[in-house]
């Protein structure tokens, strides 16, 4: 069965999965991508430097793929400025062809199936290139190459894309590199990222709104807890000050009891015990004298 056959039966399942970063899933939606645009240079018998825009099936609308031929030599001498993305001058292949092919893919509304950036929202369509062997576009096998740049950079404009001032200090460019990796690099020029190979690029900001909402969230809670752990102390503080007080009345009440009942102590075999002052009237002598 061939490629072809293979991306329309791939496709049919695409709308009814949403996926991350994954690389096999990505690679497959690549070679998909890839067997359409060789199949329309095929078709248009090309010319090269001539730019054709790829015919996707019904279920991939929202992906745009267009492919370009070049000569190496004219990749050396004047660069590439194609779709959005601009190769220096003094870039060759690796390795080495006659010719090559740049497959340019905007991935539209299905950008996020297959591309996330943890932390980080996208706020640009993820789009990209390829390259490959264009020696015998007929053939089954289609080679992939790199690109040496000689250490010149590969500018990437958004050009469907205004950044507002706002978002220009947060916003990054991410890479999505042809090995899964990602890289976040700082943007030095609005709308234009830079890169020194082929991959997939988008334009991502931090997702600070919803880091708020969970800041909120949390001291929320912080705050009910450490409430309730006062509300707790303030009752306990309140039940001891009233121990306290109570005990001090006590106190208060027996001092003043031992203070106006005053007995003397007698030993009565080995005990001490209160005895009150005893008081006696003497007696008189009926003639008022004393006996």
């Amino acid at each position: 069965m061939s490629w072809y056959f293979i991306c329309l039966i791939f496709s049919l399942y695409l709308s009814s999965f949403v996926r991350s970063l994954n690389n096999n899933t990505t690679d497959s939606v690549d070679a998909c991508l890839q067997d359409f645009a060789f199949k329309s240079l095929v078709r248009h018998r090309p010319h090269t430097g001539a730019l054709y825009k790829a015919m996707l099936p019904p279920n991939l609308s929202g992906m745009t793929v267009s492919i370009v031929r070049l000569r190496s030599r004219r990749l050396w001498n004047r660069g590439a400025n194609f779709s959005n993305f601009h190769i220096p001058s003094r870039t060759i292949p690796v390795p080495h062809v006659k010719r090559l092919a740049l497959v340019y893919q905007d991935l539209g509304n299905w950008s996020s199936h297959y591309y996330t950036v943890p932390g980080y929202s996208m706020i640009t369509p993820v789009i990209g290139f390829k390259v490959f062997d264009a020696s015998d576009v007929r053939a089954k096998s289609i080679t992939k190459l790199s690109l040496n740049t000689m250490g010149k950079s590969i500018v990437i404009r958004f050009s469907n894309f205004t950044l507002s001032e706002s978002l220009v200090s947060r916003a990054r460019c991410a890479t999505f590199s042809r090995n899964g990796t990602l890289h976040l690099g700082e943007m030095s020029v609005p709308n234009v990222c830079f890169a020194q190979d082929q991959g997939h690029f988008s334009i991502v900001v931090p997702l600070k709104t919803k880091k708020k909402k969970k800041g909120a969230w949390n001291l929320w809670v912080i705050g009910l807890v450490l409430g309730f752990g006062g509300l707790i102390l303030l009752g306990y503080a309140g039940i001891a000050s009233m121990k306290v007080v109570k005990a001090k009345k006590i106190q208060v009440m027996e001092r003043q009891a031992d203070e106006d009942l005053v007995l003397d102590t007698i030993w009565v075999g080995g005990s001490k015990m209160p005895s009150a002052t005893v008081t006696r009237t003497q007696p008189m002598l009926e003639d008022g004298g004393f006996p």
